[in-house]
């Protein structure tokens, strides 16, 4: 079986188990009440019956709970339900390793059955890291939420790349604390580059990309019909690469 092969139509319960252990951890994972109520809300959008469907519940710990409930579900529902209890509310903005790996292994192996997931799609590791650095400048954040949920939901061209070009804007503004556009910003970056110990050689790649971003974004913003759909996932992920450095760079 080769990752994201899309003539697997099951999702071994051994991953069911792995899934389970870790989103039920002791610790650090859902209460015995959230995953009744998580499931349950589930069990009644799909019509199938829970084996517990109540807390306190007949089963020795959470993790056996919650792997029997996942059980019942098909394939494509399990795969939703895993996806969305690893950004369950109650974990709030506490990062998890162990959930993180959990939710790149489901979706690198098992998105195909997702219809709203590709296996041409943006590298989740990356997009999940940006939106982290962002947390402390939530309006370039915002944005580039907005330019993320378009392209899941297949909304390409202009306006997903517009999204992307204002939020870098934005974080550009708000850390090097001026108003200037972003074709005008190129000074700024090599000094702040130069400030932190970046090395020229760095600099120097940086401005270039800057530059010929902003040309691109310049050249096919304007004109929908220009946009080619091939290119948006690569233009997504420099933008990300780009914005976590600035961010890990700055004072």
């Amino acid at each position: 079986m080769t990752m994201n092969d899309p003539t697997v139509t099951a999702i071994p319960p051994t991953f069911v188990q792995y899934a389970a252990d870790v989103l039920a951890d002791t610790s650090k994972g859902l209460s015995g009440g959230e995953i009744v109520r998580a499931t349950a809300a589930y069990a009644v959008e799909y019509d199938v019956n829970l084996p517990h469907p109540t807390y306190p519940f007949e089963a020795p710990n959470k993790r056996t709970a919650l792997y029997d409930n996942l059980m019942v579900f098909d394939a494509p529902q399990q795969y939703r339900i895993l996806k969305e209890l690893c950004d369950h509310r109650s974990f709030g903005y506490v990062e998890s390793p162990e959930r993180k790996q959990l939710k790149i292994r489901l979706v690198t192996r098992y998105s195909h059955l997702d219809p709203q997931d590709s296996p041409s799609e943006i590298n989740e590791t990356l997009i999940e890291e940006t939106k982290h650095w962002l947390e402390g400048f939530p309006s370039a954040l915002n944005l580039y939420s907005q330019a993320n949920e378009k392209y899941d939901h297949g909304v390409f061209h202009r306006n997903v790349l517009d999204d992307l070009r204002l939020s870098l804007e934005t974080l550009l503004r708000e850390i090097l604390g001026n108003n200037k556009s972003l074709e005008n910003q190129q000074a700024e970056v090599g000094a702040l580059i130069k400030k932190s110990g970046g090395s020229p050689e760095l600099s120097n790649m940086l401005l270039k990309l800057l530059d010929y971003y902003s040309k691109y974004q310049n050249s096919y913003v304007k004109h929908d019909d220009a946009v080619i759909e091939a290119e948006i996932e690569f233009v997504f992920e420099i933008t990300s690469s780009f914005m976590k450095h600035i961010v890990r760079v700055a004072p």
